[in-house]
């Protein structure tokens, strides 16, 4: 008697990608052999379901930061893997997050363009200015919840900096709920953060097809009353 897959929320799956729900507080790929991952997991679910001897082939495209939730895509296949790790790299990806931020950002859409820079400590400084090692950050916010002392802000990345929302967000004084390393005044429960990739759209590997894969919120969501 075989053991059921675990549980994974599959968003989306065919013959060259999968996509999955990425909780809060589970990394997309482990920092030491053998410890969780959404890769591991994915690659154990798929061994199930389709009853697959052997280690499986997963390719990783992108990643989420371990306290981030939200869609995850992984290429079943090395064309796949290759073929969307190239489109990350060009940007023609487009990534969609929503995030609960404390205040409300004045105006209420634009965009945010700085340098940001990684530190030893494993936090993005920004800079208003070109600075030494600090690279271009580019995103687009907009605001589509006011509630009584956060608001719901929708953002699209334009670039893919290290900790770049949650960096360029509260360098403005509108930290992410829940992110203490950048200013919030109180974690969420379970170290999660208010910020969750919402919607990734992309071209399919081998068909061309322009994919758009879409996550639910995660549990709580928003957090603020």
């Amino acid at each position: 008697m075989t053991s059921p897959p675990p549980a994974l929320k599959v968003l989306y799956q065919d013959n060259h990608l999968i996509a999955v729900y990425k909780p809060s507080g589970i990394p997309t790929q482990s920092d030491r052999k053998g410890g969780p991952s959404l890769l591991h997991e994915t690659k154990e679910w798929i061994k199930a379901e389709f009853h697959k001897p052997g280690n499986v082939f997963l390719g990783l495209v992108h990643r989420l930061d371990q306290p981030v939730s939200g869609v995850v895509v992984f290429a079943k296949t090395s064309k796949a893997a290759s073929r969307l790790s190239q489109q990350f790299r060009d940007r023609i990806t487009q990534k969609i997050y929503r995030t609960v931020v404390m205040g409300t950002p004045k105006p209420a859409s634009g965009n945010l363009a700085h340098y940001l820079r990684k530190e030893n400590s494993l936090k993005a400084t920004v800079f208003p200015r070109s600075a030494p090692d600090a690279k271009q950050a580019e995103l687009s916010y907009t605001v589509i919840e006011a509630l009584p002392q956060a608001s719901i802000l929708e953002v699209t990345l334009k670039t893919g900096r290290f900790h770049q929302i949650r960096a360029q967000l509260a360098f403005i004084g509108h930290p992410v709920l829940g992110d203490v390393k950048y200013g919030a005044p109180a974690p969420l429960p379970g170290q999660q953060i208010a910020l969750y990739a919402h919607k990734l759209i992309f071209r399919h590997p081998v068909s061309g097809e322009e994919m758009r894969i879409e996550s639910p919120p995660p549990p709580g969501w928003p957090f603020a009353v």
